[in-house]
């Protein structure tokens, strides 16, 4: 047989798992969102807004500007990809949160995707508050997480992760959580750290150095990190449901939280952000 020819079959074998790969890719989640918020006398508005796929973005009425992100795809799954580029400019002032708790279903193989972008102007305040994501078994989820504040800049940054629904008797025994944290203020680097659960989650999880059985994770950053937070929060450790802890070092201040439930950390979590922030939590985590 001459040489870089494949028997019908093999080639039909090839031509069969191509064709099924581009079917897979054209039939995955896409989505990106790229928001601009911009001082006007005084007040926060919206500047330019852009929505691809099946993301979107929504501004209740309010006191202050709030945007709420919405996934039409109603979850996310293997290969499926959402990019967030937010930009806050000098003075101005944005919370965002999500419509519902993101879900990331079994993934065949691929990683879900989700980027997010924050460049905060000098004397702006970012605060991004998402409801929690919930991973499913087998799920794989790859995040990253950039920011770069400017002199006099403010972020709250929060993010929660609760591995299977306890009330529904779900265990996540197998999948991925990949989550990359990079913070620059003013153009430096001066928080930078990977979470990597890869196989066995559950064994995983149980182990006492990572979350001691705890199935539900969070984590809280402020910059900057002002001791009269750290001091709040400390104040409610009769009050918490799970395990808190806060540390504050370099103008940085980082609450950890676990739980056994997702129940138990969401009523910590809106202890620890009411305690280090001086507006109301989203009205959408309230419902």
């Amino acid at each position: 047989m001459p040489v870089g020819f494949l028997p019908l079959t093999e080639k039909t074998s090839a031509a069969s798992e191509t064709s099924s790969g581009k079917i897979f890719a054209a039939n995955r989640a896409t989505g990106r969102i790229a928001l601009t918020v911009n001082a006007v006398d005084g007040v926060s508005r919206r500047g330019r807004v852009h929505e691809h796929g099946s993301l979107r973005v929504r501004f209740p009425n309010g006191p202050i500007l709030e945007a709420v992100t919405v996934n039409s795809a109603g979850g996310v799954t293997g290969g499926d990809r959402f990019d967030f580029d937010i930009s806050v400019g000098e003075g101005a002032s944005l919370t965002m949160t999500t419509a519902a708790a993101e879900k990331v279903y079994r993934s065949l193989g691929p990683d879900t995707d989700i980027s997010l972008t924050l460049a905060i102007g000098a004397g702006g305040t970012m605060r991004w508050l998402p409801q929690e994501t919930i991973l499913f078994d087998q799920a794989r989820l790859s995040r990253r997480v950039e920011a770069d504040i400017a002199a006099g800049g403010r972020l709250l940054l929060t993010e929660a992760v609760v591995f299977g629904r306890s009330a529904m008797g779900e265990t996540v025994t197998q999948g991925k959580l990949v989550d990359r944290w990079r913070i620059r203020r003013e153009g430096r680097l001066v928080f930078a750290e990977t979470l990597r659960l890869d196989g066995a989650m559950s064994d995983q999880l149980a182990e006492p150095a990572i979350a001691g059985g705890g199935v539900a994770l969070a984590t809280v950053l402020m910059v900057p990190g002002e001791e009269a937070a750290v001091a709040a929060v400390r104040d409610l450790e009769d009050k918490f449901a799970g395990e808190v802890g806060i540390s504050a070092w370099n103008g940085i201040a980082v609450a950890r939280l676990c739980a056994t439930d997702g129940a138990r950390l969401r009523h910590d979590l809106m202890l620890v952000l009411s305690a280090v922030d001086g507006h109301a939590l989203p009205r959408l985590w309230l419902n």
